[in-house]
């Protein structure tokens, strides 16, 4: 596979103002991706976008690029990522496109895109994409230039759909939900959803102002969320992040459940209904106490890449359906085409309400293992596996962990950082490792 210039693990994405972030850039993607991805007649693709301040810069030049390649587009405004990938195939489009840094500051910004199935674009078309790219930007004779709409019920049709993934006669009645939306793409659609399907919701972080996404808060920072339901008596909180493909929970007593805990339950709920279709799929980041936690349940587990990406490429190979990440990418592969916060939420709350049984409760079975995770500011082209320094370093913790811990090392795929993991079953010597592998890579890079 050639080596791509601008795609990472999730589309596009950087500093807004900085390349590949520019208008000027946004503009000749959005006329390359219309150009390949519209090559059998049928020329439309969806544009949705989360809520931080660059979305209207950027919508404005993808609809002008997707125009001069002679493309129609339909702009849906504010909607979470797995919304324009629903939307993509009722509308059976060639493409979504999503502007959205995910769970980025405000300052950056970032383009995803959909095929008309709703994926990921394969490595085959992003390719096809940046090949594009290095061509002279040629418009489309004026009488064929794409026109431009505005989809205005696109929020009430995501709503319905996600309402639809419940079991007919099921209800949230008498629970009493904190939802947090980060200020994010989900701010009109999540509490609308859990009202509607009978829980009491307090609403948090709903007044986008296209800064604050993000902003100390969602399922990258759910302690402002635990505290908000401890002083509103709440029965659980539920944290998504700026575009919406990731959910993190709180339970009554304030305790977090990150998406670890939440695919156990999920998991073990399937496996009560008879409905769990094979095994499950993690990451490499995902704790060893769940994989143990589901050898003790005798389900297969999987882990793949960080990335939610690599976990579906992972379910579609093993023909699986669940699967997901700590950080709460969770796929539900027979509800959703990718990851989906409120959706994976709502499998949660049913499975609440059924039980009769708290959410620790229902993770009973899984008991975490302590694991410490550092970012370490890493260099542009710091060879991290040729140096001896810290080739060494990772040997000799590796070694002192034995068959009781796991440690990795990984470059993060959005950010300059390096990720240092260390897991195992004594909580003073996990954290010990990791502080001194991460001093030994900070040395390293001078």
């Amino acid at each position: 596979m050639r080596q791509r210039q601008f795609f990472g693990t999730d589309g596009i994405r950087g500093r807004v103002g900085a390349m590949p972030m520019t208008p000027d850039f946004v503009l000749r993607l959005g006329w390359a991706a219309g150009r390949v991805l519209a090559q059998d007649g049928r020329r439309l693709v969806l544009v949705g976008k989360d809520t931080r301040i660059s979305g209207y810069m950027f919508e404005s030049v993808l609809e002008s690029g997707l125009s001069a390649a002679g493309v129609n587009t339909r702009l849906i405004g504010p909607m979470p990522t797995p919304g324009v990938a629903y939307l993509t195939r009722t509308f059976h489009a060639n493409a979504g496109i999503v502007i959205s840094a995910s769970h980025n500051p405000y300052y950056d910004n970032g383009i995803k895109f959909f095929s008309g199935t709703g994926r990921k674009l394969p490595d085959s078309l992003e390719e096809r994409i940046e090949a594009e790219l290095q061509g002279d930007m040629k418009v489309v004779d004026s009488a064929e230039l794409g026109k431009v709409e505005r989809l205005r019920d696109a929020v009430g049709r995501y709503i319905e759909f996600c309402k639809s993934t419940v079991p007919n006669g099921a209800s949230l009645q008498g629970l009493k939900v904190v939802v947090d939306c980060a200020n994010g793409a989900t701010y009109q659609v999540a509490p609308a959803v859990f009202t509607e399907l009978g829980a009491k919701v307090v609403p948090l972080c709903t007044d986008p102002d296209g800064l604050n996404i993000n902003a100390g808060c969602g399922s990258t920072n759910p302690e402002r969320l635990a505290d908000v339901v401890l002083s509103q008596h709440a029965d659980l909180g539920v944290a998504l992040d700026g575009d919406g493909d990731r959910v993190i929970m709180v339970d009554s007593g304030g305790e977090i459940l990150d998406g670890d805990d939440l695919l156990f339950i999920m998991a073990k709920a399937r496996l009560r209904q008879g409905s769990l279709g094979g095994g499950v799929a993690g990451t490499v980041m995902s704790n060893l106490g769940l994989e143990r936690a589901f050898a003790d349940l005798g389900v297969p587990f999987a882990r793949a890449a960080v990335g939610d990406r690599f976990v579906m490429e992972l379910l579609h190979t093993k023909g699986w359906q669940l699967g997901g990440e700590t950080s709460g990418h969770l796929i539900s592969l027979d509800r959703q085409t990718t990851g989906d916060g409120i959706i994976a939420a709502l499998e949660v709350l049913v499975e609440l309400v059924y039980s009769g049984s708290s959410l620790q409760q229902l993770r009973a079975g899984f008991q975490k293992y302590p694991q410490v995770l550092l970012n370490v500011p890493m260099r542009e082209g710091f060879d991290l596996a040729r140096n001896a320094a810290v080739t060494t370093a990772f040997d000799e913790a590796s070694a002192s962990l034995g068959e009781k811990g796991r440690i990795l090392l990984r470059p993060s795929g959005t950010e300059p950082l390096l990720r240092v993991m260390v897991e195992g079953r004594d909580t003073r010597q996990v954290r010990s490792l990791a502080e001194h592998l991460a001093a030994v890579v900070r040395d390293a890079q001078g």
